[in-house]
């Protein structure tokens, strides 16, 4: 441990003489994304499979931005692999449903037509599911349907409460258990935005896309050899993380502050109810009198800030996130930054889950100091460096102002890992852990293990462009679901889900008879409870 900044080596031996076992509970669930395509690779055009269920209200199986990106959620799980059991059944019901179409590998889309020709995802005539539908409506005016089609993880992840209290406990710190528990993630939090770029490089899957992506928009990718239908960064990692993927040039004005959650509320809230001059232009309605947006402001709800990770707290329907954040403070994170693996047929391995508990129980039990501005500018930096040029040996990142070799950085937190790894083997029984953590460590000393660095070698090996390898690997998972089978009782229970959820849906559009100026008056008067502050607290 003697690598370890001293507040982490004392709380790992604290962990160590006798409490670790406050780690043997902890709650994953995910979030994971995949396209919808037809038998030629291209974006299906048809509705959302009706024997899924309604997409507004299936606990497991809905869509994201698009009607062809399919939404796959997990419950929360104390396990690793009941999660990824529950997200093999998950995907192993929907192929009997999707007929000739595949479930896009890839976190880049496949090839992608007109803008316009990409459809909106439709969640029904219920003011939520209207809601729904024209923010999504909103995200093509203001940043065009082609990014609607990009697909990732979401990792859903807390602590245990007893844990939570035996570190209040052992810091002596006073404020109630809620406010403390609040406090711990948003360091995790801060710790996980100085770090993540480490995520970034090791399981970035991205470094390539279909030319057809990138129509019409600048950019500074390269061709790939003499593939002419690929584009490519050498040394990149994960394109969807940069400037290609969920970025927007109207939110670099936008400064969130984490360094508690009175100032993040306060700097998504001012996004939310102040005007932007750019989304004033597009206006609210057309001249018909149909939404073309929920408002004008910089962001019309809070998930259309793309952050890499967010702090949660589950909400009541109709109730605004943030609110929910308000009135009861954080429960877990989500972690935003993972490539889907195009290698394998969930998109995610079990290594990967393991090895991301230890680094988000090293960000949690590492000091986090608060974020300045220059500290802020820094990430930002880090996390352009690392998408364009990651697997580049020589690269360096910003670290309180100075420049340090991303290879002797990397080393330090995979050190703290490591120890971490070692405690939650020994709350949970098992040598998962530091298994996964030991693997990792192997791959990172060498960029050529990525898997960005395999899919270009791959494609230049199999002679094959980003389209046709990514569509060959997608075929593949697409059959190694079609062979497995569900047990009697879980194909009774998503059948049952699928009615339930349709009938929910009808039942909602039946209670739900305001009119939707009314409905959306009340949804944005929530965010009242921040004074309409200003933007950042930097």
């Amino acid at each position: 441990m003697s690598n370890l900044s001293q507040p982490l080596q004392d709380k790992l031996a604290w962990l160590a003489e006798g409490n670790h076992h406050l780690l043997k509970v902890i709650l994953r669930g995910m979030e994971k994304e995949s396209l919808r395509v037809n038998t030629e690779g291209t974006l299906a055009l048809t509705d959302h499979p009706k024997a899924l269920g309604s997409t507004l209200t299936h606990p497991h199986i809905t869509t994201d931005y698009s009607e062809a990106l399919m939404e796959f959620i997990t419950q929360p799980h104390t396990s690793v692999d009941a999660l990824l059991g529950q997200l093999s059944d998950i995907h192993t019901f929907t192929y009997k449903h999707l007929g000739d179409e595949v479930l896009w590998g890839a976190s880049m889309p496949c090839a992608v037509g007109a803008d316009k020709d990409i459809p909106v995802a439709r969640y029904g005539n219920s003011n939520t599911g209207t809601m729904k539908t024209i923010y999504r409506i909103g995200l093509g005016h203001r940043y065009g349907r082609t990014m609607q089609t990009i697909a990732g993880v979401h990792y859903n992840f807390s602590f245990s409460d007893e844990l939570i209290a035996a570190l209040q406990a052992k810091s002596g710190s006073k404020l109630s258990f809620q406010d403390f528990k609040t406090q711990s993630y948003f360091d995790l939090i801060r710790n996980f935005r100085r770090y993540f770029w480490l995520l970034v490089y090791l399981y970035g899957a991205a470094p390539a896309v279909c030319k057809s992506f990138v129509k019409d928009r600048p950019h500074a990718l390269k061709p790939f050899g003499q593939d002419s239908h690929s584009l490519h960064l050498p040394h990149a990692t994960s394109l969807r993380m940069g400037n290609l993927g969920y970025q927007s040039d109207a939110q670099q004005s936008l400064t969130v502050c984490y360094n508690n959650l009175n100032t993040y509320l306060k700097t998504l809230c001012g996004a939310i109810t102040q005007g932007h001059k750019d989304y004033q232009d597009i206006g609210l309605k057309d001249a018909a009198g149909e939404y073309k947006q929920l408002n004008t402001s910089l962001l019309q709800i809070e998930n259309e800030f793309y952050s890499t990770i967010r702090p949660k707290r589950t909400s009541q329907r109709g109730e605004t996130a943030l609110n929910a954040l308000h009135a009861r403070g954080v429960e877990y994170i989500e972690v935003r930054c993972v490539d889907l693996n195009p290698y394998e047929p969930l998109g995610v391995t079990r290594d990967q889950l393991h090895a991301m508990d230890a680094f988000l129980l090293f960000c949690l039990l590492e000091q986090s100091p608060e974020t300045d501005a220059e500290e802020y500018a820094d990430m930002l930096e880090n996390q352009k460096r690392v998408v364009e040029q990651g697997r580049d040996p020589a690269l360096t990142l910003r670290q309180r102002g100075k420049e340090r070799k991303i290879q002797d950085w990397a080393k330090e937190i995979l050190d703290g890992m490591t120890s971490c790894a070692a405690i939650l083997d020994q709350g949970a029984d098992t040598q998962d852990f530091s298994a996964a953590v030991t693997r990792v460590t192997t791959q990172a000393a060498d960029p050529t293990a990525t898997p960005a660095a395999r899919f270009l070698a791959d494609m230049a090996s199999q002679n094959k462009t980003f389209f046709q390898l990514a569509k060959d690997l997608s075929i593949e998972h697409a059959e190694f679901f079609k062979q497995r089978s569900l047990s009697k009782d879980k194909q009774s229970l998503f059948e049952r889900l699928t009615k339930e959820s349709l009938a929910a849906q009808t039942q909602l559009e039946q209670e739900q008879q305001e009119p939707f100026e009314d409905y959306l008056a009340k949804f944005y008067a929530q965010y009242t409870c921040c004074d309409r502050p200003k933007f950042s607290c930097l």
